[in-house]
């Protein structure tokens, strides 16, 4: 049988589709890159063939999609690109190209360096490429034209709804199956097809919501016209599983997904729907050079780490990918992201500008970030080329490490300045509230605690977040207002809660600069003392960006707040190198286990290892260990068996007013009774 040989060509599919059948391949030729990887690794070839000929963006895009599936499947990826993009190598190499081909090209060339590929892919495996799925032949059909039959495999039979067994029907049975719009690009390829040539079309798959059906389709001896059905699946994973391997954060075919949902949106509203902000770490290729892949690969976890504290990332309106190499996507929803994308970016510059510590070794990298807003027709692969180019146009100018390359950079620019500006006006006019989110434990299904966030209700921009208020606040030197403000308005709510709320905890954030404000620990406790709950139902929960700069004078301020009577809680654990540290050295009562944990535990079973090692480490000292972002039942139910206590996420509730609390709070007491 054939090899197969997965080729994308977004001009040239019928093409290379029959010069690949010439040279003794099977091909599996596709036109869009829509669940390319999936494809890739369904067809179980060793070889991907990316036509960017004409479609540069989309062949880079492509690439980037395929190339860690390719190397971890041990094969190859051969790129085909124009005489004029000879300056995209480097960028393609990058991204895991391993041969190329520049046009024009005999086709002995391309049969040669097909062949070239395929060594390269057998020498690379020796026998560490997973088994490929195994490929039948019952996805096919056989119809020779002007008969009222066809004969259909026993898939595509089932599909057809057909009797189990069948294996003729009449013509109009593969109509059905085809629908409307597999008729007309039925129509439209068979009126393709020239003895010996072969082409494609594809079409819903009536099982399967969101997926569908390519058809390969040749003619055959005698004229017989022979179709082969690839299965294309919806979505390979969803997106909260689409991760990047090596940083936890989401992946380019994740960010290429979230844009085009957003752009959807787009379509039907006519707003600006996304922006993008693409960030580069420089001089990080010197860090592998002089430090070595381990370290290289430990800055870019750290990285990650920083960019997600940044975004206050959330899955829907802010989402974080790495796309390939030192260069991440910041992906925001407008209008909030257009507003504040500017903003945002020069506080990612300057997280990536703090040293990083890996080892025995202190490392000081920087960031260059490009910006491009969307605009009417936008495809994900527009947008992100347009963002490309603005991070080049920031890497150019040293003194300029953001650049906004779209029409809207005047008002983005703008709105982020009106910020800055409103904020000392907000706290005046009472616009920032706290709201709380249900802290739940496992064993009983009851609320036992809340932990107290901040919201910033603008008049113009509507409800803004703790990361975007928080961001503001830095860039305007009003961070110490706005933390002591938030710490004020929580107490206070708490000590007003009625008494279906008496015995919650309540948790409250203590950020970098309250650690290193003097007398912090002497103000907090008579603040919560003064007028609030008690010290014995507030707990101090503190980042790990807040505790990296100083950990023994974070230990002695926590250690002053304990004996005060507060409970002391770290939050996003295990995100930092030094999270074994904070155990040792930390007088800690709860241990906050970062959402990427909860959300991989549903993953591979390595991944429940962590989770468990985690947990069973906080037990052994005596630490409880709340779980954050669990969405889902399967979550906690694993989390449960692996002895988590306590759990927070909309799995329970989102952040709720107080009288929104109360109601969830009584209605649970009326349950239970």
């Amino acid at each position: 049988m054939p090899e197969p040989l997965f080729i994308l060509s977004f001009r040239h599919r019928d093409e290379l589709h029959r010069l690949a059948e010439a040279a003794g391949w099977e091909p599996i030729a596709a036109r869009r890159d829509a669940n390319a990887e999936a494809r890739f690794l369904a067809s179980g070839a060793s070889v991907a063939l990316v036509d960017a000929r004409g479609a540069s963006a989309e062949g880079v895009a492509a690439v980037r999609a395929l190339g860690e599936a390719v190397e971890a499947n041990a094969g190859a990826l051969l790129v085909l690109v124009s005489r004029t993009d000879e300056e995209l190598l480097d960028q393609l190499h990058e991204l895991g190209a391993t041969h190329f081909l520049v046009s024009p090209f005999s086709h002995a060339q391309l049969s040669h360096a097909l062949r070239f590929a395929a060594r390269h892919a057998e020498r690379t495996g020796d026998g560490r490429r997973p088994a490929p799925p195994a490929r039948s032949e019952s996805g096919s059909w056989r119809w020779m034209p002007g008969s009222p039959t066809v004969a259909l495999s026993p898939m595509l039979a089932r599909k057809a709804g057909l009797t189990e067994g069948a294996s003729e029907a009449r013509l109009h049975v593969l109509f059905r199956l085809l629908g409307d719009e597999g008729r007309l690009a039925a129509r439209a390829a068979l009126m393709r097809l020239e003895d010996g040539e072969s082409t494609a079309f594809a079409h819903p798959d009536p099982e399967q919501p969101g997926g569908r059906i390519a058809h390969h389709v040749r003619k055959g001896e005698g004229g017989e016209i022979v179709g082969r059905a690839e299965l294309i699946a919806g979505s390979a994973a969803p997106l909260d599983r689409s991760r990047d391997a090596l940083t936890g954060v989401r992946d380019g075919r994740a960010a290429r997904e979230w844009l085009a949902r957003r752009l959807e949106s787009e379509e039907q509203g006519g707003e600006p729907a996304a922006v993008v902000l693409l960030l580069a770490l420089t001089r990080f290729d010197a860090i592998n050079l002089a430090f070595g892949r381990a370290s290289g690969d430990s800055v870019l976890q750290a990285a990650a780490r920083r960019i997600e504290r940044q975004v206050d990332a959330d899955g829907e309106r802010r989402a974080v990918a790495r796309l390939a190499g030192a260069e991440f996507a910041v992906l925001l929803s407008a209008p909030e992201g257009a507003a504040e994308a500017r903003t945002l970016a020069g506080h990612l510059v300057e997280a990536m500008a703090r040293p990083f510590v890996s080892g025995d070794q202190v490392i000081t990298i920087g960031g260059r970030v490009g910006i491009a807003v969307s605009r009417p027709g936008d495809t994900a692969a527009s947008l992100l080329r347009r963002a490309s180019a603005a991070l080049a146009e920031a890497k150019e100018q040293e003194s300029a490490p953001v650049t906004l390359i779209d029409a809207e950079t005047e008002q983005a620019s703008a709105r982020g300045d009106r910020l800055e500006v409103d904020l000392r006006r907000a706290l005046d006019a009472d616009e920032i509230d706290v709201v709380f989110q249900p802290q739940v434990t496992i064993a009983t299904g009851r609320i036992s605690g809340v932990e107290a966030l901040a919201r910033w209700r603008h008049p113009v921009y509507g409800a803004l977040g703790a990361g975007t208020l928080f961001s503001v606040a830095e860039a305007s030197d009003y961070l110490v207002q706005l933390s002591e403000h938030i710490h004020r308005k929580a107490v206070a709510a708490a000590a007003a809660w009625p008494g279906a709320l008496s015995h919650l905890r309540v948790a409250i954030n203590v950020t970098a600069q309250d650690i290193a404000r003097p007398g912090f620990a002497d103000h907090f406790l008579k603040l919560v003392k003064g007028s609030g709950p008690g010290a014995g139902r507030v707990t101090v929960e503190v980042t790990e960006s807040g505790l990296i700069e100083d950990l023994p004078a974070a230990a002695r301020l926590l250690g002053q707040l304990r004996r005060g009577g507060l409970r002391i809680a770290i939050d996003d654990f295990g995100t930092g190198y030094s999270s074994l540290a904070y155990l040792k050295a930390l007088p800690l009562d709860y241990l906050k286990l970062d959402r990427r944990l909860c959300e991989d535990i549903t993953g591979s079973p390595r991944d429940r290892v962590v989770v468990r090692s985690v947990i069973d480490m906080a037990r052994s000292l005596g630490i409880a260990v709340v779980a954050e972002g669990v969405e889902s039942r399967e979550q906690l139910v694993l989390l449960a068996q692996e002895g988590c206590t306590l759990y927070q996420g909309f799995l329970c509730a989102p952040p709720l007013a107080t009288e929104e609390l109360v109601k969830l709070v009584e209605g649970e007491a009326g349950v239970a009774a």
